[in-house]
C-alpha cells in the first residue's frame, strides 16, 4: 500500500512538472519568429494537402494537346506542362503527395525509432544487436539506399514511403538510444527501480515521454528530408510514377524545356524550397525553445 502511495505521489508530481513546462514552451514558441514562421509554412502546406480538391478546377491529369507549353495565364495561372495540363493543379496535388509521403515517413520512422532507441539504450544485450544493424545501414548514402530498396521494391507511394522509412529510421533511433541512455541514469528512474516497478511501466510511462522533445526536433528534419528525397526519387524515375502529380517528375518533365517553358522548373521547385525550408525554420524554431540553455528561444 505504502508504495502504491509513493508512486501516485511521485506521478502527480511529474505531471504537474510536465504541464508547466508545456505551457512555458507554448510561450516561447509564441515569441519565436523563426518558429512562427516556419509554422505558418507548414500551416498553408497541410491545408493546400486537405483542400487540394477545391483549389483548382482543372484535372491534373487531363491532357490537352494543343495547349501544351502555354505560359502562365488568367486561365492557367502556373501555365501548361509539355502535354498540355494545368501545372497549377499538378502542382497543387503535387504538394499534396509530398506531404503524405513525408508525414508518413515521418510517423513510421518515429514509432520504430522509438521502439528500437528505447529497448536497445535499456537492455544491452539488445543494444549490440540493434545498433550494429543500424550502422550497417547509416554507411549508405541515403539517396542510393532508397534507390536501391525502389528497385527492389518498383515504384508505388507506398514503396517510396518504406523505402525512406527503412534509410531513416536509424537516424532516430540513434536519437532516442541517446536520450534514453542519459535519461534512465536520473535519479527519478533509479527510484522507480528500487520500489519495484516494472521495467515496462519504466520504458513506456517515465522514459518515452520525457524524450519527446528531441524527437520532435528530428521529426521535423526527417520530414524534410523525406519530401526532398521523394522528390529525387520521382526525378530518377524511381518513386511516384507518372502521370501521377509529384514535384520531382515535373522537375523532369520541365528539365527538357527549361530554356522554353522556365514555369515547369520554377513553379514545383518554389514549392520544394518552400516547404523544406518551413520544416528547417519549424525545426530550428523547436530546438531553441525546447533547450533549457538557448538565450534564442526566452
Amino acid at each position: 500500500m505504502e508504495q502504491i502511495v509513493k508512486e501516485t505521489n511521485f506521478q502527480s508530481l511529474q505531471k504537474e512538472m510536465k504541464a508547466a513546462q508545456r505551457k512555458l514552451a507554448i510561450r516561447r514558441m509564441l515569441r519565436n519568429k523563426l518558429a512562427m514562421t516556419g509554422f505558418l509554412i507548414l500551416l498553408i502546406a497541410m491545408i493546400i494537402t486537405v483542400t487540394a480538391p477545391f483549389i483548382t478546377a482543372h484535372d491534373p491529369l487531363q491532357a490537352e494537346p494543343l495547349e501544351r507549353l502555354q505560359a502562365p495565364s488568367a486561365e492557367h495561372l502556373f501555365g501548361t506542362d509539355n502535354l498540355g495540363r494545368d501545372l497549377f493543379s499538378r502542382v497543387i496535388y503535387g504538394i499534396q503527395e509530398s506531404m503524405i509521403v513525408g508525414f508518413s515517413v515521418t510517423f513510421v520512422t518515429a514509432l520504430l525509432g522509438i521502439i528500437i532507441g528505447l529497448y536497445s539504450a535499456y537492455y544491452s544485450g539488445l543494444d549490440h544487436v540493434l545498433m550494429r544493424i543500424n550502422d550497417g545501414l547509416m554507411a549508405f548514402p541515403s539517396i542510393l539506399l532508397a534507390i536501391a530498396i525502389m528497385a527492389v521494391l518498383g515504384p508505388r507511394t507506398e514503396n517510396v514511403v518504406i523505402a525512406l522509412s527503412i534509410v531513416y529510421t536509424p537516424l532516430v533511433a540513434r536519437v532516442v538510444r541517446s536520450s534514453t541512455l542519459t535519461i534512465k541514469e536520473q535519479t527519478y528512474i533509479e527510484a522507480l527501480r528500487s520500489i519495484g516497478a516494472r521495467s515496462m511501466r519504466i520504458i513506456w510511462g517515465h522514459i518515452a515521454p520525457n524524450m519527446i522533445s528531441p524527437l520532435i526536433v528530428q521529426a521535423t528534419f526527417i520530414f524534410a528530408m523525406a519530401i526532398i528525397n521523394e522528390a529525387m526519387l520521382s526525378f530518377l524515375g524511381a518513386g511516384i510514377p507518372a502521370p501521377n502529380p509529384s514535384l520531382g517528375n515535373i522537375l523532369y518533365d520541365g528539365k527538357n524545356v527549361i530554356t522554353t517553358a522556365w514555369w515547369m522548373t520554377v513553379f514545383p521547385g518554389i514549392a520544394i524550397i518552400l516547404i523544406t525550408l518551413g520544416l528547417n525554420m519549424f525545426g530550428d524554431g523547436l530546438r531553441d525553445i525546447l533547450d533549457p540553455h538557448s538565450k534564442k528561444g526566452k
